[in-house]
């Protein structure tokens, strides 16, 4: 349960890194790819005016799928709890974000203004309580006045409360197994099946019955919070922890350093010389084999992002065709299409965890297995 907990930790961490990171990154892919109509959006994105129908929900869309530094429940009534904003801005900033108010004015603290940008959900460096995000010369938010972001924001919460939902769980399933000699019971004999699933159908055949138990608490714990994060991502909370790039990063990231601190001599062998081939194409084969060391997790990381971001915005998409149909037929034909995308998507929820899972202790095997060389 210790190992557990620590993987859980880790993870929490890494991702709470990986988000202040990732922000420069970000800020830089939305620029290249909407260059071309900001100008125009911004100025009528600042006070939501002016924006048709359809742009409307584009822009929900968007607000969907950016994280947030405040946990919005619902519209009416208004349910929104601030988070703490903390940043690295001459010294540490910290203060709620309760004090940015509906976002057109800027926040005050210790002297210093900011303000969230509706672009991209970051939080920049004004002059003055009226003061306006400034733009580079191509009209986007100019990165010079953006302060190293370490806040709590929305996903880090769901990272918290999914951490802390599977170590209740898990907890009451193992104190039931020292208590009723290795019964399980409570709410987590439901999950029993599936813990035998990943050690009976993942782990032991990828891996091998001999080095498979050093890794089980890693995958369980993928698993699982994977799981649970997607099956959050469908609820009306509005979250999308896996829809994230520099979450799956991080995912994909202690994946590769388990693998990489984990493997035997012949694991390196195999890739730096390997046996049984001529000296001239080793020479030739090393580099391409240290290569796909580095292009299995970035694998992992692209596909758990893109398919969960991919399928949140379809299935808004189809939601949104709701409101743009004038005819009954048109709306009830969407309403049921989102209605049975919204039941796919409890599939490829569990589907993506299993994915991310297998391939792991795929790796994992490959790492720990012993090499007879003729």
């Amino acid at each position: 349960m210790l190992k557990k907990t620590l993987y859980i930790l880790s993870i929490i961490a890494l991702f709470s890194f990986g988000k202040a990171t990732a922000q420069h990154q970000e800020t830089s892919n939305h620029e290249s790819s909407q260059i071309e109509s900001h100008d125009v959006h911004n100025a009528k994105e600042e006070n939501n005016e002016g924006l048709s129908l359809k742009e409307k929900i584009k822009e929900d869309i968007n607000h969907h799928l950016m994280d947030s530094h405040s946990f919005h429940i619902a519209k009416w009534p208004h349910i929104d709890f601030p988070l703490p904003v903390i940043l690295w801005d001459n010294g540490l900033q910290v203060f709620s974000s309760s004090k940015f108010g509906e976002g057109h004015t800027a926040a005050e603290h210790n002297g210093n203004f900011y303000k969230i940008s509706h672009s991209n959900g970051h939080i920049y460096k004004v002059e003055g309580e009226h003061g306006e995000i400034k733009m580079n010369e191509k009209g986007f938010p100019d990165r010079a006045f953006l302060p190293l972001d370490f806040s709590i924001t929305k996903t880090v919460v769901m990272i918290f409360v999914t951490g802390l939902l599977m170590l209740l769980i898990f907890g009451g399933l193992a104190k039931s197994y020292a208590k009723n000699g290795g019964i399980a019971k409570g709410p987590g004999r439901f999950l029993e099946p599936i813990v035998l699933y990943v050690r009976d159908e993942i782990a032991i055949p990828n891996i091998g019955e001999k080095h498979y138990k050093k890794y089980m608490s890693y995958l369980l714990t993928i698993f699982f919070f994977i799981w649970f994060v997607n099956l959050f991502g469908l609820t009306p909370l509005g979250v999308n922890v896996t829809g994230n790039i520099a979450i799956t990063l991080a995912l994909a990231l202690l994946t590769y350093l388990i693998t990489t601190f984990t493997a035997k001599k012949d694991y390196w062998k195999h890739i730096f010389w390997m046996p049984g081939v001529p000296t001239p194409m080793k020479f030739v084969l090393a580099p391409i084999e240290l290569l796909g060391t580095l292009i299995k997790p970035f694998s992992l990381m692209i596909r758990l992002y893109a398919n969960m971001k991919a399928g949140h915005v379809v299935l808004m998409s189809i939601i949104g065709l709701m409101f743009l149909f004038k005819s009954w037929i048109g709306s009830s034909l969407s309403f049921g299409l989102a209605f049975a995308l919204s039941l796919l998507e409890l599939l490829v929820a569990a589907l993506q965890a299993y994915i991310f899972t297998m391939l792991s202790a795929l790796y994992f095997g490959a790492a720990s297995e012993e090499h007879d060389d003729h």
